[in-house]
């Protein structure tokens, strides 16, 4: 009797990712997080938690953030990914990116890409509902991702500083 856990399905899918439309096959239990990091060479989002709880693998899924180990790869088909290899222009740095440097905001570096992705993320939220962000509301829009090195002062701060050039 064959095992049915070797039985993959495999289907084919359209994602728009960081501007470029990419086709690809992929199996149906693929997470969009795995599909960007193995399949497409795009290892910003990091694998942290695989659970949703550390923010690690934070893209803008149709510019909402989104926890992208959560996200089936299957289930947005047609889509529009940005994750932080898309976020600058060239050699322009997208100004989240700008002000992490210039604010020291990260330490090791492993969730940075999901903070810069979730700030992006949230500060068009913040704009889009015409709220005005303090340092409290941004710790709290942003307690999604974790910081394990406890920059968390720094990526306050630099996200204050961005959130006019970002908007």
């Amino acid at each position: 009797m064959p095992d049915p856990a070797l039985d993959v399905q495999r289907c084919e899918i359209v994602l728009r990712v960081n501007g470029d439309e990419r086709r690809i096959a992929i199996d149906t239990r693929a997470t969009l997080l795995d599909v960007l990091r193995e399949q497409l060479a795009l290892t910003g989002a990091k694998k942290g938690c695989d659970h949703g709880q550390c923010g690690a693998c934070t893209v803008l899924l149709g510019g909402r953030r989104v926890n992208s180990c959560l996200a089936l790869a299957v289930a947005h088909q047609g889509a529009e990914v940005v994750t932080i290899e898309g976020l600058a222009d060239g050699d322009d740095l997208h100004p989240l990116q700008e002000a992490f440097l210039q604010h020291d905001a990260f330490q090791c570096g492993y969730c940075t890409p999901g903070q810069i992705c979730s700030a992006v993320g949230m500060l068009e939220e913040a704009r889009r509902a015409g709220d005005v962000l303090d340092g409290d509301e941004i710790r709290e829009r942003m307690s999604g991702n974790l910081c394990r090195c406890g920059a968390y002062v720094n990526i306050v701060d630099a996200i204050a500083d961005a959130a006019p050039a970002a908007s």
